[in-house]
């Protein structure tokens, strides 16, 4: 079996390595010379042979829109496009249609697992057709964790059932470690604790709050201890904005989702947060997102 692979960023690039090392042909494309295998998208269909899957993981928004559109001028009748980046859920439909037009099928995917992919496995989360679904399971299970299947992979829907399911997770994702930052801000004020780092670390076997982003809580303070190097100015990529948005057209009270969205709004504003420094240490750990060094935030 072979593949296309659009966009070796920071997941991209682990994404092709895992699904190499299962047996997989990947033919990958990036504007990047020094980790590109073709030089255009034209040069990726030409490599593949029909019918073709290839796999979109660029930034969501109008760099996946436009390579949609270009792999619909590229691609033939009976390919497979999956959109695996974090697109909102309303352009899937779009996508769809346009390709149904040249005869393409199109699946969303929801990827979790950030750089620890390529070690862990990625959470998936699929809309479709079931055909087509079906025709791509060799790449989902190359992808997800070990283990039984619907553990790591489900087929939550038609087109943007998977994004919308990546939406709220990641909404969900927002509270969470808004709760950590909380805890963790509570017991450094707490003169009683004297060893902060060790009392959450404690947590991570046994407890009900165990988590693998209490671990990464844990480790992002073992290598800045306090979190002193760092700002607790927080951006957000905006699956947590969607969420909140859904909840409205809902009427679901997502009181807790909202609060941590909002708490990101007030760490880019005057003053510091120890909560929020949490967040951006966390999200710097499970996704290699940026942070801003505490230097440059003060400027």
């Amino acid at each position: 079996m072979q593949m296309g692979l659009v966009g070796l960023g920071k997941m991209g690039g682990f994404m092709r390595t895992r699904i190499k090392d299962a047996g997989i042909e990947v033919v990958g494309y990036d504007p990047r010379p020094e980790v590109t295998d073709v030089g255009s998208l034209a040069e990726l269909t030409e490599a593949l042979d029909a019918p073709r899957i290839v796999w979109v993981m660029v930034p969501s928004g109008e760099p996946t829109r436009s390579t949609v559109r270009t792999l619909s001028e590229t691609l033939s009748p009976g390919d497979l496009v999956i959109d695996g980046g974090n697109s909102k859920y309303t352009d899937d439909a779009i996508n769809a249609e346009l390709l149904s037009a040249k005869g393409i099928s199109y699946i969303d995917c929801g990827v979790s697992g950030g750089v620890w992919g390529l070690e862990n496995g990625y959470g998936l989360m699929c809309g479709g057709a079931k055909d087509d679904v079906a025709r791509a399971m060799p790449i989902f299970d190359a992808l997800r964790p070990p283990g039984e299947r619907a553990d790591g992979f489900v087929h939550a829907g038609q087109v943007g059932a998977g994004h919308y399911a990546k939406m709220v997770h990641n909404g969900i994702e927002y509270g969470l470690m808004h709760a950590y930052g909380e805890g963790y801000e509570i017991l450094d004020a707490e003169p009683l604790i004297e060893d902060v780092t060790g009392t959450l670390r404690a947590w991570t076997n046994g407890t009900v709050v165990r988590s693998w982003l209490l671990e990464l809580l844990v480790k992002a303070l073992q290598e800045d201890p306090g979190l002193a190097e760092i700002s607790d100015y927080t951006t957000d990529s905006g699956e947590g904005r969607w969420t909140v948005e859904e909840a409205i057209r809902h009427s679901v009270p997502a009181n807790v989702i909202s609060a941590a969205l909002f708490a990101r709004f007030a760490s880019r504003q005057e003053g510091g947060s120890p909560a929020l420094k949490a967040v951006s240490a966390l999200r710097n750990q499970f996704g290699g997102h940026s942070v801003v060094p505490k230097s440059a935030s003060s400027e």
